[in-house]
């Protein structure tokens, strides 16, 4: 089969020292969806830069079509034909979606002003001929996550890119919407175009990919067919060791009831009640996990438990206090550490160190500081043993945290609430966008956690991850509790379904516990 490109000898250094790219040979054939996958920091992200054109290789070749090519800007490869959804959204928050969409291309009206009404027709006949809803008129700012990324997917398509590369393209979507997707990547395919294809979900690869290449370390492991490789074969290949699949035993030892939330209200600066009266408990020792598809209220819950968010009304106690009106600090300080669900966002400072990122939320406390001035050498101690406690991939405690992989920026994020002392976990969308060995590392310590007595409220739009590891299942659905699993060793994702869609709904349903 032809090749539309080839990437060879490949070599990406960054100035702080970590090789990013090591001698990285690779092929993609024409019309075909070639997968890319491995862990977190092993240089799929880098060397999809590289081909982009929005960072330079230090040695190497690329031939795209037959040619030798070196892209210095993404316009370059845009005009040559090839585009890119990045794995963090490239979107301007203050514009609309129809304003992103055409942003670079814009219909003008006198040659002069941007033509709205025409970029709105635009947006809505891509929407539609896609199958990927979104609401042309919209504030990027105001949409939840998954819906912001479905817009990236659109604009890569609008602008007819012959190799379009999708990086970890569903890691905000539904199952649904996610198979819409793939419905429109076979399309796409056949209709002569060719995908590259990186994500860390592998029944996503052995569904959709005709090839697959693995890398670790760097490195090129190899590339096969599809044909030739399972999701076990392919996560051995990435990590060099068997990954845990199975879901995890329920908690042998659960407490009394620690996170109270009683019928709590919430209603948005249009008068729309975003949440309707939500009731649920959370015991010490336990995992409860949250499921719907995002854009319920997932978001405007987890903000009014953190304090970020002032509700409308209804409680959230805390062992026995209550945590509304209290600021986000002081909210932390009862003894909730919460993992935001967009970590470039409200996770981390993405210019600044890992020291400083590990330190924001203690450094007034004993030992960081001292007669009101930081010490740097406990500081610095402190951040190399999450470092090395949790993994992290990086050459020093002094590296902004914004050169760093998507799952090595989530595991320090991960590293500063785990170790706040925390009662209770709000964690949501812990492992997106991160590789299996780091989801993996991520699931055991949430259930260590638990082990240790924290409760923890687990929001993910991925159910395979809430069926593991939740001890009970709440479902939203339009601000709405619509069903309560107590015992989730013998629940589907089929069966949570028509609660997720709003189909099916208990009478009086609620997640509260009753003695």
């Amino acid at each position: 089969m032809k090749k539309i490109l080839e990437v060879k000898n490949i070599f990406k250094v960054y100035p702080d020292g970590v090789i990013a790219n090591r001698d990285i040979c690779m092929d993609v054939e024409e019309n075909t969806i070639h997968a890319l996958v491995g862990e977190n920091g092993a240089g799929k992200s880098t060397l999809m830069k590289i081909l982009f054109g929005l960072t330079p290789a230090q040695g190497g070749e690329i031939i795209y079509r037959g040619k030798p090519v070196q892209f210095s800007n993404p316009r370059e490869a845009i005009a040559s034909g090839i585009g890119m959804v990045h794995q963090h959204l490239m979107l301007a928050p203050d514009l609309t979606v129809a304003e992103n969409m055409v942003l670079g291309v814009e219909p003008r009206k006198r040659k002069l002003f941007l033509n709205n009404s025409e970029a709105i027709k635009i947006t809505k006949k891509v929407s539609e001929e896609f199958g990927l809803n979104v609401p042309a008129e919209k504030k990027i700012r105001d949409l939840p996550i998954g819906v912001r990324q479905r817009v990236e997917i659109l604009k890569a398509l609008y602008r007819n890119a012959e190799l379009l590369i999708l990086d970890e393209p569903t890691a905000v979507l539904t199952p649904q919407e996610t198979e819409v997707l793939f419905k429109t990547l076979d399309g796409l395919k056949a209709s002569g175009k060719t995908i590259l294809f990186i994500s860390h979900k592998l029944s996503e690869v052995t569904r959709i990919a005709d090839r697959v290449t693995v890398m670790r370390d760097a490195r090129v492991i190899t590339t096969e067919p599809i044909t030739n490789l399972t999701e076990e074969k392919i996560a051995h290949l990435m990590v060099g060791r068997d990954i845990r699949t199975e879901r995890f035993a329920p908690a042998k030892k659960v407490g009394d009831v620690k996170l109270s939330v009683k019928d709590l209200r919430y209603s948005d600066e249009e008068g729309y009640e975003v949440l309707k009266g939500i009731n649920f408990d959370i015991r010490a020792g336990e995992i409860v996990g949250l499921a719907g598809v995002e854009g319920n209220g997932q978001s405007e819950l987890i903000s009014a438990i953190t304090g970020l968010l002032e509700p409308s009304s209804g409680e959230v106690i805390l062992d026995g206090a209550s945590l509304l009106n209290l600021t986000p600090r002081l909210v932390r300080e009862k003894g909730v550490a919460h993992i935001p669900e967009d970590r470039m966002e409200n996770g981390v400072a993405e210019t600044t160190s890992l020291e400083e990122n590990f330190l924001v939320d203690r450094y007034y406390k004993e030992g960081f500081s001292k007669r009101g001035r930081l010490d740097w050498k406990y500081i610095g101690e402190h951040s190399r043993d999450l470092i090395k406690k949790f993994n992290v991939l990086t050459k020093s405690s002094k590296t902004s945290v914004g050169s760093l992989s998507g799952g090595n920026i989530q595991k320090v994020v991960v590293a500063r609430e785990l170790t706040s002392n925390p009662q209770i976990i709000v964690a949501a969308q812990p492992t997106r966008g991160v590789d299996i060995g780091s989801e993996e590392l991520i699931h055991s310590l949430l259930i260590q956690a638990r082990d240790e007595g924290k409760a923890v409220f687990l929001i993910s739009a991925d159910l395979d991850e809430v069926l593991k590891l939740a001890g009970r299942i709440v479902v939203i659905y339009d601000g709405e509790i619509t069903a309560h699993f107590e015992d989730v060793s013998k629940v589907t994702d089929m069966e949570l379904g028509p609660y997720m869609l709003g189909v099916k709904k208990e009478e009086n349903a609620s997640g509260k516990i009753h003695s």
